[in-house]
This record gives C-alpha cells, structure tokens and sequence, in this order.
C-alpha cells in the first residue's frame, strides 16, 4: 500500500495560537506532519490552491476556500474580551470617518465591519500595519489584531474590544480562527492530531507562557490570564452558534457569497 504524503499543516505564529501548535512544533505526527508559520491570510490562500492540507484559519475564510471545510472542534473563541482585536482612536467613535486596517485577519476586518455597521457606521478602510502611531497619524481609528493589540496602552486611546463588543450586540461568543482542510485534507486521524497537539500545550502552559512573555515583553501574569481566560479553545454549542450568527451576518452583508459547510 503507498504511504500518504506527509500531511501539510499551517499554523499561525500569534500567541494566542500558541497552545493550540504547541504539540506539532513539539514535533507531534512525527515525520507524517510538515508544519509551517504563515500569516492567517496566506494559509487561507494556500488552503484554497491545496498547497497546504490543513491550517488555522481566520473564520471568514471557511466561507471562501473552495470545498474546504472546518475540521476538529478546536479554534480561537471569545466569551467576553479577547484584548487581542481591538479597535483603536484618538476620537469618540461616532467621529471616526477612516480606519486603518492590519488585513492579516480578515475575520476581524469582517467583524469590525459588522459591529460599525450595527451602530450606523460606516467609515472608509485603509490597508496598514503597526506600529499604531504611524496608523493614527494617517487615520481616526486603527484595527489591532494579536501582539500589538496586548501591548497597547489603553489609557492613551479610546478602545473597543471587538469580541465584547460582539457579545453585547448577539448575547454568543465570537470565532476568531478555526482548524480547516482543504479537499482531501481532512484524512482519518487529522482531529485527533490537532487534538494531541492543543493537549501538549495545555501540559506545558506555563513554559509557553514563559516564553510567551519574554518574546511579547509583557508580564506572565498579563499572559497567563489571557490564555486561561480570555481566550477557549474548545468550540462548543455556544461558540458555534456564535460562529454560524457571524457568517449569517456577513453573508448579509455581502461579505461572504455563501455560507459555509456546516
């Protein structure tokens, strides 16, 4: 019987997604798994043209890649405040006009667009990047998503958690991120490997958050929170009725062209 190709797995570098990677950074699947860091964006993009098998993907891509399909029941959630994807100004926010967005989580672009929208909203959006000064000096508000997000000094800016901010508009946690296949990806045994990867990260929490801490500079604690509070792993009834009122959502608003799979 032929072996299979070793199976390609795409794993996004945020720290939020470090307990879920852990065990295959670890080297969990041995030589039938090759893992790659790649931005949320880019493993989306290479899920849809097969160049990888499976990949943790920004939630509004599972609308998008053709025949892929959400696989395991792991992911990135948020019951209340995530403090990773926050929206940013100088301003109140029924003065912003122009937002400038870091477009490697488009979920969060997506989300951003609703949550405006549901308020009457509807400012211009400019491609950016952190740092957040250079994003205010060219426009009122800026979208911060993963590690410039922790790192931003609330005090000096007005901030809008967009996980709560989703909570308080529809009463259900928020999605950020999912485990996908692509066609032909989702082989037998490929839930449980992530599975055992997410369960050696929780093992060795607090090693991650060591490490976490020392590459984000911030504060164990500030990480240990965030990782054991902040953010759930496990996507269940709450989080998937969450998940299905998002792209419910954005198909309404002509973001997505179809639902997803179920």
């Amino acid at each position: 019987m032929t072996a299979l190709p070793p199976l390609r797995v795409g794993i996004v570098h945020y720290l939020n997604s470090w307990p879920l990677a852990w065990g295959l950074w670890q080297g969990v699947g041995g030589g039938g798994v090759v893992s790659t860091d790649l931005p949320p964006a880019t493993i989306a993009a290479r899920l849809a043209d097969r160049s990888l098998d499976v990949g943790l993907v920004p939630t509004i891509e599972l609308a998008r890649i053709p025949g892929g399909r959400r696989v395991g029941d792991l992911g990135i959630a948020a019951v209340e405040e995530v403090r990773s994807v926050l929206l940013v100004s100088r301003r109140p926010l029924a003065e912003v006009r122009s937002v400038a967005v870091d477009e490697n989580s488009r979920t969060s672009v997506a989300l951003l667009r609703l949550l405006l929208a549901a308020r009457g909203l509807d400012p211009s959006f400019a491609p950016a990047a952190p740092p957040v000064e250079e994003m205010l000096a060219a426009h009122d508000a800026a979208l911060l998503i993963g590690d410039p997000a922790l790192s931003v000094d609330r005090d000096r800016v007005h901030a809008l958690d967009l996980a709560a901010a989703w909570r308080e508009l529809t009463g259900l946690p928020f999605v950020f991120a999912a485990w996908a296949a692509a066609p032909g990806g989702d082989r037998p045994g490929v839930a449980e490997l992530l599975a055992a990867s997410h369960a050696a990260g929780v093992r060795e929490l607090p090693r991650i958050v060591a490490e976490a801490a020392a590459e984000a500079r911030l504060p164990e604690p500030v990480l240990r929170d965030y990782f054991t509070r902040h953010i759930r792993y496990t996507l269940g009834p709450d989080e998937l009725a969450g998940l299905a009122e998002f792209h419910r959502r954005a198909l309404a608003h002509g973001l997505i062209d179809a639902l997803p799979p179920l």
